[in-house]
């Protein structure tokens, strides 16, 4: 495993004394609708409409020619889906495990960094969700301990929403991206992926796609490499170590995200399934999908008012969630933007 320098950061600011927000008490409360999404990434209170027409992408249908590290091809496949595991979180859908058929597809070896993002925004003059509403949510963890108050997630306090955080900035105006240009981008919206998709000539994977990918060949395991978390020691992939929030051992050698390949491949050669960063799918979210979805290529339910993410982050922690497994599920709104949610085409 590549190890990375951790991030020039100084001890976590878990003092959350907030200030009113700009947007009124509504933000916190529409942040704090769900359990899962709120420790996993706050949604916002605008209209996902109106923060859509707030973006700017002035030629985003020109048309790249995707040119990351590559895709796979996964070839026509049928897969187990989901888990009856009670461990689990049953309010999410994580069950019941079904039997899905897929048709060949490709999948990137890595999550979407923010070189190729920059690459995207220098070709479009694209502004992100983030940037166009002025803050997105930074974890409290990588915040320097004089950060003035800010606005704190009353369910989930480690969450900071921090004025001039975006994908340039990943920690707030003071932060920048030196160093981390092959790290996965951060602060961007599932209406920002899906603007690099369509410039990029891709698309944002299906949740089944996502889940059929991410097990890499191997049934019944809830990592891409077994069930067992850390076997013989050895950290498979980036998440919380210690005691969360505010105990990070730094066990793994990170602080925030990691390069992308950094961690051994999967089954199907493709880095970082689990843990790093949140990764949109292109599904409406609905907790009772599962019972319902078809047994051949489900693309999810036809609306809703939040996006499917997949793989947990480097905040998952067994404590409080558990969710950087293959067979977890979380949502947030098309416009929610955090330090710890990415994409993959």
């Amino acid at each position: 495993m590549a190890q990375a320098a951790r991030l020039p950061v100084g001890r976590p600011a878990f003092d959350m004394t907030t200030e009113p927000s700009p947007r009124g008490d509504a933000f916190a409360r529409r942040s704090a609708s769900s359990a899962a999404s709120t420790c996993c990434a706050p949604g916002r209170d605008d209209n996902p409409s109106s923060a859509a027409s707030a973006v700017s992408s002035s030629d985003v249908t020109a048309g790249a020619s995707y040119a990351g590290d590559g895709l796979v091809d996964i070839g026509p496949t049928t897969f187990v889906m989901g888990t009856d595991d009670p461990g689990g979180y049953p309010d999410d859908g994580e069950g019941p495990a079904h039997t899905v058929e897929l048709a060949g597809f490709s999948i990137a070896r890595c999550a979407v960094t923010n070189d190729e993002f920059s690459s995207f925004v220098q070709a479009t003059n694209h502004v992100t969700v983030a940037e166009a509403f002025g803050d997105s949510f930074v974890f409290g963890g990588l915040l320097p301990d004089d950060f003035r108050a800010t606005k704190a997630v009353a369910a989930a306090p480690w969450w900071r929403q921090v004025e001039g955080a975006d994908w340039r900035h990943p920690e707030g105006p003071h932060s920048d991206l030196h160093g981390r240009g092959n790290h996965p981008v951060v602060h961007v919206s599932w209406i920002d992926a899906s603007a690099f998709c369509a410039w990029s000539g891709t698309r944002l994977p299906t949740e089944a796609e996502w889940e059929c990918a991410a097990r890499g060949g191997r049934a019944d395991a809830h990592f891409p490499w077994g069930d067992e978390l850390e076997p013989r020691g050895e950290h498979m992939m980036n998440h919380f170590q210690g005691t969360f929030p505010a105990g990070d051992t730094v066990a793994d050698g990170f602080v925030g995200t990691c390069p992308v390949g950094s961690y051994e491949p999967n089954g199907f050669g493709v880095h970082e399934m689990t843990g790093n960063v949140w990764e949109w799918c292109s599904d409406w979210f609905d907790a009772a999908y599962y019972s319902r979805s078809p047994a051949r290529a489900p693309h999810g339910p036809d609306g809703g008012d939040r996006r499917v993410m997949r793989g947990g982050s480097y905040l998952c922690h067994e404590s409080y969630c558990r969710r950087y497994r293959v067979d977890a599920r979380s949502s947030s709104t098309p416009d929610s933007t955090t330090g710890n949610v990415g994409f993959r085409i």
